[in-house]
């Protein structure tokens, strides 16, 4: 406790994370007041123009600007600031030089095409912006015919004047029908400068919270394109990285021409395409920038596109298939538990979702209501289920008279919706999902905890065994634990590079508090009427977000063989003196016998496609072992295996293929769980003075600290409250913006039921 009080009976260790986030910073140095400021001139510039800079932003009355409301009330750092009134973005660069080249004013320019609709374009400043080519990047079908807009269509699209737009102003587009084009060398600068709907004032963005911005703000996906410098050659032929609806990628990419006049330009940020590599290859390294990187990762492995309603996704089917094969190995797991699988309504009726007070205020804000059927409205709303509790337990009251009727244990694999507004994630935070929830009655209280620890045994295998990440199974506190239930337990996983800490699964103990809601009663043995003891778990595709970040590298997905779509990828290194034809029975064969020992595997005798671009396509896909068979492999009867998880790469003979094969995944599976164990624990640390703490969640550590028990749910705050203060101390910060997330703060993950011993008389940290 913070008096120091011991407690001999209640030394807990718990388990912390850092809660990392971008923290706004008071930037005092606005561009066209600074344009040249060497390292050490910087602090005495920043202090002693910071009067005066506040002063002149409250001359001109930003207060009102709708896009500067719309970005705090989102808790959207940004930075606004006033400048010399520029209507072009030469003028902009003359008139507003920035700090460095780092960062970047946006050119806009406004098209129409009377067939393809209206376009709004944004690029660097110094980016070359040609029409014809731009049809051909954004894949116009048929006349393209590209022409600027007038002022009147502006004001009416974008309700902006000439000189004032920007991808800001993607907020006044109504009625959606308006596609905004962002240049990809935008997104490699620290900061990108844009007009809030006037031109005597510009914003300072980082490129995700623009992003963030346009997706959660304006529900806008935009199209990303290499527009070529001024005066550098074209990037023909280039694949926008967003991946556009109907963009299929069916041909065979093609690298660029060469033009030997052409000079050759510097890519320090080395993001667009390099010499000798396909389109594939990822923009963004992990280490780099992880958002990004994620983001690369399940949109170019063909894991998930984009929807238009923001934080919906479609799962395509190399990540759904991942999904099926959890499900599968789940079935027969749960059936062993004479767990049987059913299937409840997904509406739950206003009055039965309030029934049970402390869970309903517990799903209040991610509830979507259905409210209109047509043109009428409803006699009264209905919600689209957050979770199942209130739509199966009515069901049970039904079903369950006697202690014969117990236990009952059901399971339902469904998609839940919970309206999520923050920082909506593919698979990790998303409004619609799917999952499996089970649902048990039981006679006792230890029955029914029998149950929850069982399920989430069966959440650890799935995370250790199948997706060979390593978790810490434990308590949730009374703070964190399930609305309306007795008792939370959790798998929690961690994320190397990214230092962060994520909930894997949940097992809820619900008590009888359910039961007495929806009067869930028996007669026992002794003809008494007895409340039933409940239970919920829950697993969902957040599974697959944590295993792509866990072992996804920067050349893309790394599969664990037990859940790849595909374990194997036969490909036959043809040419025009050896054509496919010359591969086909010998590659059957192979395929033959993989399949006939249960392994999943994929043939690719695609003709449009050479052997170099199927190695990183099945690379980037995570494909655990790639089976090369070229000329001489035919001759001497043999193969060429390379390892996706290692790299490592052996030839061996045909007769003991699928054996060879089978023991290969196998070592891969327990080798990729071995390194990411290793990695977690190397950053578990335990901390038993208050002195440590701060510094290790700093490190990215998760921390084990002696706790004095559940009781002390002021404690999670006072510890919350203690590190931001230590935090801001360390780095000479007074406070931080109200607007925007703590930049460091500790999260309660879990009690873990694996307990170190504790010297005697450790007090609680």
């Amino acid at each position: 406790s913070t008096s120091g009080t011991i407690h001999p009976s209640r030394h807990y260790l718990i388990l912390f994370e850092q809660c990392v986030c971008n923290h706004q910073k008071i930037r005092a140095s606005l561009a066209g007041q600074a344009p040249s400021i060497t390292a050490q001139q910087q602090t005495t510039y920043t202090m002693d123009t910071m009067a005066s800079l506040i002063s002149s932003v409250d001359d001109i009355d930003l207060s009102s600007n709708p896009i500067l409301q719309k970005l705090s009330s989102s808790s959207i750092p940004h930075h606004t600031y006033p400048h010399t009134l520029s209507m072009t973005a030469e003028e902009l660069d003359a008139n507003v030089p920035l700090p460095n080249s780092n960062e970047s004013h946006t050119k806009n320019l406004f098209f129409k095409d009377k067939k393809h609709g209206m376009f709004l374009v944004t690029a660097c400043t110094d980016a070359e912006v040609n029409t014809k080519d731009l049809g051909k990047m954004l894949k116009l079908e048929g006349k393209v015919n590209l022409r600027l807009a007038d002022e009147t269509l502006l004001m009416d699209k974008l309700g902006v004047k000439k000189g004032c737009v920007g991808p800001l102003a993607m907020m006044n587009n109504a009625d959606k029908d308006v596609t905004l084009v962002l240049d990809e060398g935008l997104m490699t600068k620290e900061k990108v400068h844009s007009h809030p709907l006037r031109n005597d004032a510009s914003t300072a963005l980082t490129p995700l919270d623009l992003q963030k911005f346009l997706t959660e703000c304006c529900d806008v996906q935009p199209t990303m394109v290499a527009f070529p410098k001024k005066g550098a050659a074209p990037l023909a032929g280039k694949v926008p990285s967003s991946r556009p609806e109907g963009d299929k990628s069916s041909s065979k990419p093609k690298l660029p021409p060469k033009d030997k006049s052409a000079p050759k330009a510097t890519n320090q940020n080395k993001k667009q395409t390099k010499k000798g590599e396909t389109q594939l290859a990822l923009k963004w390294k992990k280490e780099e920038n992880f958002a990004m990187w994620y983001t690369d990762v399940i949109v170019l492995s063909e894991m998930i596109s984009y929807y238009d309603i923001s934080g919906c996704y479609i799962l395509r089917p190399w990540s759904y298939k991942i999904w099926e094969l959890i499900q599968d190995w789940f079935n027969i797991q749960i059936r062993k538990l004479d767990v049987e699988n059913s299937y409840f309504p997904m509406f739950v009726s206003k009055d039965r979702l309030e029934k049970e007070k402390d869970h309903v205020e517990g799903f209040a804000p991610e509830v979507a209501w259905v409210t209109k059927s047509g043109e009428g409205d409803l006699a009264a709303p209905i919600a689209v289920r957050p979770t199942s509790e209130t739509i199966m337990y009515p069901a049970f009251a039904d079903w369950i008279r006697s202690h014969r009727d117990l236990p009952l244990k059901l399971n339902q694999w469904s998609n839940v919706v919970r309206w999520e507004f923050k920082d909506p994630t593919p698979f990790l935070r998303t409004r619609e999902f799917l999952w499996q929830e089970g649902h048990t009655a039981h006679a006792s209280f230890e029955d029914a905890n029998v149950m929850v620890r069982q399920a989430l045994d069966l959440y650890r295998r799935v995370y250790e065994e199948l997706l060979a990440v390593p978790v810490v199974p434990g308590y949730k506190t009374e703070k964190e634990k399930f609305a309306g239930g007795h008792s939370t337990t959790t798998v929690e996983a961690y994320v190397p590079v990214a230092g962060r800490a994520i909930q894997g699964a949940t097992s809820h103990h619900l008590g009888q508090n359910f039961g007495k809601m929806f009067d869930i009663n028996y007669q026992d043995e002794k003809g008494e009427t007895q409340i039933a003891w409940q239970t919920s778990w829950g697993l969902t595709t957040r599974t697959i977000g944590v295993m792509i970040m866990v072992h996804g590298d920067d050349t893309g997905l790394v599969l664990p063989p037990k859940i790849a779509p595909l374990q194997a990828v036969i490909v036959p290194i043809v040419s025009k003196k050896h054509p496919l034809e010359n591969f086909k029975d010998y590659c059957g064969g192979i395929l033959k016998q993989l399949q006939d020992k249960d392994i999943r595997c994929k043939l690719d005798d695609r003709s449009i496609y050479n052997p170099g671009w199927k190695y990183a396509h099945w690379e980037q896909k995570g494909v655990p072992i790639r089976i090369e068979v070229g000329p001489r492999d035919l001759e001497n009867k043999q193969v060429r295996l390379v390892v996706r998880f290692s790299g490592e790469k052996i030839d061996v003979g045909i007769d003991d293929l699928a054996e060879t094969i089978a023991k290969k995944l196998d070592e891969v599976q327990k080798g990729m769980f071995t390194k990411a164990l290793q990695f977690r624990d190397d950053h578990l640390v335990k901390v038993t003075e208050w002195k440590d703490f701060v510094p290790n969640l700093e490190l990215h550590n998760l921390v084990l600290t002696p706790w004095c028990g559940g009781e002390h749910q002021d404690w999670e705050e006072w510890v919350k409250d203690k590190s931001r203060e230590e935090s801001l101390a360390s780095r000479g910060e007074a406070g931080e913006d109200d607007r925007t997330a703590t930049s460091v703060a500790a999260k309660t993950l879990c009690i873990p039921f694996d307990q170190p011993e504790l010297p005697e008389g450790t007090k609680c940290i």
